[in-house]
């Protein structure tokens, strides 16, 4: 009996230790100093270790966040957290060729400087690289199959607001594994609201991914804002850290605070 209580035990100790350890090399990668003072400002609107803890993030994973952007928020977090055993992928924007919009040029200089900080930090992001996503000619995210979590953060808007939000979703199917997660963390609206409001509905985001074999497993209010009217001037934008008003009524909107967003954990059936 004596044996069997030490072997339980020591089985139970195995198997929960990648678990703990998921969860210890999280708050490192949040506290580490390798974060911009900038970005870390911003951790209490945006939670990233509960938020990352809730998509099951675990080291030895191949993840890919869509849409980083030049501040690097969260692949200041991601690309060191799996640099070691695992692979850090940023779907970044289409540096290459002449653009031919502003917007285009904006898109370019981003994805240059997602580029050009991969590249500095390469000791610390390990195997990090880019693959392109600039819908409708650039959607594939890696091979079919391949990565154990997408992640995107405040980008659904973008894609809905140039009818490529169905797009960027099947380009999300194909590159997860079977039951590999897609988190996504958005402005939460109401039904019926535009998305050049920087909102989305929540209900519609669930169904769009369902078409898709994306199945909700689990919504989270971690990045929940009751305060959040979704009424204003200049939509979502009207909020920080945009401020999108400038000085006007600026303190009103600091107090509300960053969005309400709703956090969504979808699995690929």
């Amino acid at each position: 009996m004596k044996l069997l209580k030490t072997l339980l035990a020591a089985t139970l100790t195995v198997s929960m230790a990648p678990a703990f350890g998921a969860e210890d090399a999280i708050t490192a990668a949040v506290n580490s100093d390798f974060r911009q003072a900038v970005n870390t400002e911003r951790d209490n609107a945006r939670h990233p270790q509960e938020t990352l803890q809730f998509f099951d993030i675990k080291p030895d994973m191949t993840v890919i966040e869509l849409w980083p952007g030049a501040g690097v928020w969260y692949a200041e977090i991601l690309g060191p957290l799996v640099a070691e055993q695992g692979q850090y992928i940023a779907a970044n924007f289409n540096t290459q060729g002449e653009p031919l919009t502003a917007r285009d040029k904006f898109y370019q200089q981003a994805g240059q400087k997602v580029e050009q900080w991969i590249e500095t930090h390469r000791g610390q992001l390990g195997k990090a690289s880019t693959v392109t996503l600039q819908p409708p000619e650039h959607l594939n995210l890696g091979a079919d199959n391949s990565a154990d979590r997408v992640l995107t953060f405040r980008n659904l808007h973008n894609w809905q607001m140039n009818q490529q939000l169905d797009a960027v979703f099947t380009a999300v199917a194909r590159v997860l594994k079977p039951q590999g997660i897609f988190g996504v963390v958005e402005h939460r609206g109401k039904v019926g609201m535009s998305a050049d409001s920087g909102y989305m509905a929540q209900e519609e985001v669930i169904e769009l991914a369902a078409k898709h074999g994306l199945v909700l497993i689990e919504a989270s209010e971690i990045n929940a804002n009751p305060k959040d009217t979704k009424d204003y001037p200049k939509g979502v934008w009207t909020l920080p850290p945009r401020l999108a008003l400038g000085e006007q009524d600026k303190q009103q909107y600091l107090d509300i605070g960053e969005s309400d967003r709703m956090t969504l954990k979808f699995i690929k059936q």
